[in-house]
């Protein structure tokens, strides 16, 4: 049953509070992880743990980009590709994935809100009139879990809606729900699906049930229904459902990247934990600065046969699926020294030509321009010691800050440290407090004012610089690194500081991510033809035009063949949508482009344009894409002499 209430309405991020070692550089937590310490025959013990949820970057980038303006408008571009209409839900960060069929479109929720608020589920909207959409209903997300993926399609049993589950607050269960949407609005729910690993013994023995599922997707074979689930499993990320009978779902075929590592083994039922620490350790070896090999999203041809895996770095993998029991490895496509611009692999999306001969790969990438973004996702855990409260900046900000260490007079907020006077003075700088049981700025006024005087790294046993100077109410700034946060605070606390300021010390950019154009002729030997960025994807640091504080990766991506051109629609975060010709897989055409920026559309979007999903109706002018903070876009695409001009 649909619910159909709605409020409109402009929501904060929930930061999250992760136990995170000061020397770590970036958060690493798993919404979901039963993983547990086991001894092994020789004595060593290791721990054996899932994939944990892909979202951890995303989520963590968030949090460094909270209340975020976006500052730099977005250029003019000439294009062929127009808003027609919009279904606005203007929450921050809340919406997630677009589907569409027959007159209707869905979409996602993220994290904010989780499952048991109103507003968290699969929003369902009348499309019928693309000028003017309207909200029907919201397919309510189980509680604790959120609604991410979603896909529909017309099936043998009827038409069928499926959506992922992921853990996302307490009791938050995973897998997928499966809905008839004959009457788009009345849905009806006919399975709720438990996703497990595929090994029987660590299943059995160490509690590995109840995975998040991260992306869907629906094929058929003749008179036969199937889900294809993305697993959030250690094991068998891969699953194949039989739902010919779709209030009876059964798991019938499984594949995982542990079989690139060793396909001599069972990996359904082998009990040889040594053989299975390994492949963990082979699923956690990958490229760059996120490292592991597990599946993050699955595209099937349009006759069943075939499924395409961006197995993250694992590369881009093809299975022969003519028989889903049995899925069967064609050929692996990976180059992760001239198919990225940093030696990341991070296969995030996929899709297929019709024929099969050109395949464009989403990368995604959560690691560039780590410098200017503040650091978050971080905790004072909770101890007695922590007595002022505290806030996180950039590297950038923190390097500033080093370099006129005294003389300038700060305001810090939960989301801000603004320089009132001094050499710095007129510039803010973006922060985001942390977490832990210490005293809250919006306890203490929502702000605390104050001397900044640079402290050092502010360990215990380290020298504290500028001491002499440093006056009770001042304020510390310190560079994290080496010990725990609450060390850091304590030291501050001790000279009669009223707030710490922490900076990041991440010193090394890189560039964003784009896409990847293969040649696919001989699909056993597939060939890199070309790579495609933009120009804020590309850049290595922030360039005029680009915000420093805006999301520049690709993301999803849809492939049509259109009178012998082949196209790719793709979701690209603050670059909006962009359409490319791919005809000539060596040689990528950018023909169109959807981007909308500034302060005043930011203010008017419930924030800035952050394009997450893209679907494309077939043989139709029509696309459509979901912004994260804005809800759903309707866009036409016009012909070769229509060209539009770019809103801004």
């Amino acid at each position: 049953m649909l619910d159909k209430s709605r409020t409109a309405r402009r929501c904060l991020p929930i930061i999250g509070a992760a136990l995170i070692a000061a020397t770590l550089p970036f958060a690493a937590a798993s919404a979901h992880d039963p993983g547990k310490d086991i001894v092994l025959e020789d004595g060593t013990t290791a721990h054996l743990h899932p994939a944990g949820d892909p979202h951890a970057a995303m989520a963590h980038h968030d949090a460094a980009t909270a209340g975020v303006v976006s500052s730099e408008p977005s250029a003019d571009v000439i294009k062929n590709v127009d808003e027609a209409g919009r279904g606005e839900r203007l929450s921050i960060d809340s919406t997630t994935d677009v589907w569409a069929l027959d007159g209707y479109a869905y979409t996602g929720t993220f994290n904010n809100p989780c499952g048991g608020d109103p507003e968290a589920g699969v929003w369902v909207w009348d499309v019928h009139n693309t000028i003017k959409p309207e909200f029907v209903g919201i397919i309510a997300s189980p509680t604790g879990s959120r609604s991410n993926d979603v896909k529909v399609a017309n099936m043998n049993s009827g038409r069928i809606l499926v959506h992922s589950n992921e853990a996302c607050g307490p009791g938050g269960r995973g897998g997928f729900e499966i809905y008839n949407v004959d009457n788009p609005e009345a849905p009806q729910l006919l399975a709720s699906v438990q996703t497990d690993d595929i090994n029987i013994f660590i299943r059995d023995n160490f509690g590995f049930t109840n995975f998040g599922v991260h992306n869907l997707f629906l094929f058929t074979q003749g008179d036969r229904d199937y889900v294809a689930a993305v697993v959030e499993s250690l094991l068998g990320n891969f699953q194949i459902f039989d739902i010919t009978n779709p209030s009876s779902p059964a798991l019938i075929g499984s594949w995982g990247a542990e079989q690139l590592f060793d396909n001599s083994v069972d990996w359904v039922n082998t009990t040889d934990l040594g053989a299975i620490i390994a492949a963990q350790d082979f699923l956690n070896d990958g490229f760059g600065a996120s490292q592991n090999r597990f599946l993050h999203d699955t595209t099937i041809t349009a006759d069943g046969m075939k499924a395409y895996l961006a197995n993250w770095d694992a590369g881009l993998v093809l299975l022969d699926i003519s028989d889903p029991t049995n899925p069967a490895l064609v050929s692996v496509a990976i180059d992760p020294v001239n198919g990225s611009l940093d030696g990341e692999v991070n296969s995030h999306s996929v899709w297929p030509s019709e024929d099969g001969t050109i395949v464009v790969e989403g990368e995604e990438d959560f690691s560039a321009w780590v410098t200017t973004a503040p650091l978050s996702n971080f905790t004072f855990q909770n101890l007695p010691t922590n007595t002022i409260p505290g806030v996180g900046i950039s590297t950038d900000a923190g390097t500033d800050f080093e370099n006129n260490q005294v003389g300038n007079n700060v305001t810090v907020t939960a989301t801000s440290v603004t320089v009132n006077s001094g050499p710095l003075a007129g510039t803010v700088y973006a922060a985001a407090e942390g977490s832990g049981n210490q005293p809250r700025l919006a306890d203490l006024g929502g702000s605390v004012t104050g001397d900044a005087v640079w402290i050092g790294r502010a360990c215990n046993g380290d020298p504290i610089l500028n001491a002499g100077v440093f006056n009770p109410g001042d304020i510390a700034v310190v560079r994290r690194g080496a010990c725990f946060f609450s060390d850091k605070l304590a030291n501050a606390a001790a000279l009669g500081a009223s707030a710490i300021v922490i900076s990041n010390n991440q010193f090394s950019n890189s560039p964003w991510s784009g896409v990847r154009v293969w040649d696919y002729s001989d699909p056993h030997n597939p060939v890199l033809a070309s790579t495609f960025d933009t120009v804020c994807s590309a850049a290595p640091n922030p360039i005029p035009g680009c915000d420093p504080n805006g999301t520049y990766s690709s993301h999803n991506v849809i492939v049509e063949s259109q009178g012998g051109r082949v196209k790719a629609y793709v979701s690209w975060y603050w670059d909006g949508v962009l359409v490319l010709d791919v005809t000539d897989p060596s040689n990528p055409v950018e023909t169109a482009r959807y981007v909308r920026g500034g302060p005043e559309f930011t203010s008017q979007n419930g924030g800035p344009q952050d394009v997450w999903g893209i679907y494309k109706e077939p043989n139709s002018p029509w696309i459509y894409a979901s912004d994260r903070n804005g809800g759903l876009y309707i866009l036409k695409e016009y012909g070769s002499g229509s060209s539009k001009v770019a809103k801004n």
